[in-house]
């Protein structure tokens, strides 16, 4: 076989060398080098006939090629990453049941077209931008509680169901679901990306939720990775594996979610300090006290002048950098909680603490509304907000945090943080512009690098998308990011899936574009 020639092969282009290399090999890892190229069909020929396709199953008013709908699916205001014109779908898809998404995976693995999965647009890493073009399934219309089981605590929902409406939903029934990412997240995207929220100190992340997955694989074949049981050792666990995979493994369409009561009685109390070293000092003793807070939440200085300037909340704060706990429990529970954080904090500026479920809400709205009082100081319509998140070793988050706030001062950025302390999870808001934004990634990426350097991750609850995934082989090594990209390989062999994501498939183009 001659090293220069072109073969097909399921669809995909590879070198005769590379074909039998990839297929006889007995490497337990993927390189990059030795990945092939992923070939997609996306010419107008291949487009135009799949929407016929597309139409005769699911219906005209149920498939979208306007570009406005186009755009509209391919990024979002929130988001890190900025899509290029040519990085959006040219068909949108809107299906309504597992069946829909296996058909509509079928056509797609057939005609080699590329796939990006939406549901609630709130991802901040380039998550759904559809570098390759092609199909956008939009999971809009499955946004069903299915199935509510109290006697077993768990429930069975669709993808698109918001975890705010869920749980209104659950309410009824003096239930809830823990995780409480940002306001408009999605079960789906939820799941893919690993979130969390303030909640994760006391009941853990999405990972520690989610019973069992309903996905929908690269050529269509539908899988349950397990049953509702409540534990199990039986094969592999695949939920794990599609938790945080970001749809470059598979399309989840149905999820069992194990919930839990509502607390019996609920308090908040707020503390403020006069450095981020004390801050960091009570955090610990408490997280080694054991107490079972509901979580620990950290605001900055500036932050709380921001909160103050916007005027997004009814009261006026000190400028300080700020706690915000979280007890709940019994009665007499939280009470004694909360005695034992005062006398923890008898050296802070003030601890204050709600008595009424009305001061509670008063109490929390500043860490609620931190992200909206940073977009209300925008200067004009052209300012873009950058939110990101690492996470590190309790122990390390006073250095993190405190070089952080120093970088972020010299930038002349506006910029503030906010984070769950209880698990060693922070985030900065910065606010630029266009002319700023190679300040913004260079204060971004040093912030991760301190992160690694301390034994921490890129993200704690983000995702890596298209912006954090070349920090992968520094955090985790080479040769596991090559394990994953094996993994790719084997569920995805065409490289249809959510391409670019997480891991690369091929090298960086040579005209340095961003996939």
């Amino acid at each position: 076989m001659k090293g220069s020639s072109l073969l097909y092969f399921g669809g995909r282009l590879f070198t005769a060398q590379s074909l039998f290399n990839h297929r006889i090999s007995d490497s337990s890892t993927l390189s990059l080098s030795a990945s092939p190229r992923p070939i997609h069909n996306t010419t107008t020929t291949n487009i135009l006939e799949a929407v016929e396709e597309f139409c005769t199953l699911l219906g005209k008013d149920h498939v979208s090629v306007q570009e406005a709908n186009l755009i509209g699916h391919s990024g979002s205001e929130w988001s890190s990453y900025t899509a290029t014109q040519a990085e959006k779908p040219n068909i949108v898809l809107y299906p309504s049941s597992t069946s829909e998404v296996s058909s509509v995976m079928k056509i797609c693995h057939r005609r080699s077209l590329p796939v990006t999965a939406f549901s609630g647009g709130t991802s901040l890493e380039g998550h759904f931008a559809s570098t390759r073009g092609g199909v956008c399934i939009d999971f809009e219309r499955m946004d069903k509680l299915l199935a509510l089981h109290t006697h077993d605590l768990d429930v069975v929902v669709q993808p698109s169901l918001g975890w705010e409406d869920l749980n209104e939903l659950l309410a009824e029934h003096g239930l809830f679901f823990p995780p409480d990412p940002g306001p408009g997240a999605k079960i789906g995207g939820m799941v893919g990306t690993g979130c969390s929220g303030t909640n994760a100190y006391r009941y853990g992340t999405i990972r520690e939720c989610v019973l069992s997955l309903t996905v929908v694989l690269a050529d269509g074949t539908i899988i349950k990775t397990r049953q509702r049981a409540k534990k199990s050792s039986a094969g592999y666990d695949l939920t794990k594996l599609f938790i945080g995979s970001e749809g470059t493994l598979g399309l989840v369409t149905e999820a069992v979610l194990k919930v839990t009561p509502l607390p019996q009685y609920q308090r908040v109390a707020v503390a403020t300090f006069a450095t981020i070293q004390e801050t960091a000092d009570l955090v610990a003793r408490v997280v080694e006290s054991g107490l079972p807070l509901s979580g620990i939440e950290i605001m900055d200085d500036v932050q709380m002048r921001v909160i103050n300037q916007s005027k997004v909340t009814s009261r006026t704060w000190i400028e300080a950098t700020t706690l915000f706990f979280k007890f709940s429990g019994t009665p007499l529970g939280v009470t004694e909680q909360i005695k034992i954080v005062k006398e923890m904090a008898k050296n802070n500026i003030s601890f204050e603490f709600a008595t009424s479920d009305d001061e509670a809400k008063a109490l929390w709205s500043a860490r609620k509304e931190a992200l909206w009082s940073v977009l209300a100081m925008k200067r004009d319509a052209k300012d873009h907000i950058w939110t990101t998140d690492v996470c590190v070793p309790i122990s390390k988050l006073s250095e993190i945090i405190s070089a952080t706030k120093e970088d972020i001062q010299k930038s002349g950025l506006l910029g503030t943080i906010v984070g769950h302390l209880g698990d060693g999870n922070f985030h900065a808001f910065l606010l630029f512009n266009d002319a700023e934004r190679n300040i913004a990634e260079g204060l971004v990426h040093r912030m991760a690098d301190r992160a690694l350097e301390l034994e921490g991750t890129v993200t704690g609850e983000h995702g890596v998308g298209l912006i954090k995934r070349d920090y992968l082989p520094r955090e985790m090594g080479q040769t596991t990011v090559d394990a994953m990209r094996t993994i790719k390989a084997a569920f995805d062999p065409k490289c249809l899936l959510n391409c670019d994501k997480v891991v690369r498939m091929e090298e960086p183009r040579a005209d340095k574009s961003r996939t």
